[in-house]
């Protein structure tokens, strides 16, 4: 996943906001505020990488049909229903 895309990006940009008012504020040097704008993007990238992988779906297990079965389910026997206890 390139570091360089829109969302991630976004999503920096969104981290970043509070480190530029700061730097507007005059609270933080034009150095501080460049490095910690790096690492509001290095933030971005790791909360969008989490989400994109929270949100895949999981691969079919191997060796299994992910197909459903066709045709009506057969009848179970009476017994295997209502077992005696």
């Amino acid at each position: 996943m390139s570091p360089l895309r829109w969302d991630v990006l976004l999503v920096g940009f969104v981290l970043a906001v509070p480190v530029l008012a700061l730097g507007l504020r005059g609270d933080l040097s034009t150095e501080e505020m460049m490095t910690r704008v790096v690492w509001c993007l290095l933030a971005g990238w790791i909360a969008v990488g989490l989400l994109r992988f929270a949100t895949a779906p999981r691969p079919p297990a191997a060796g299994r049909d992910p197909r459903p079965p066709s045709g009506p389910p057969e009848p179970a026997a009476e017994a295997e229903r209502f077992p005696a206890t």
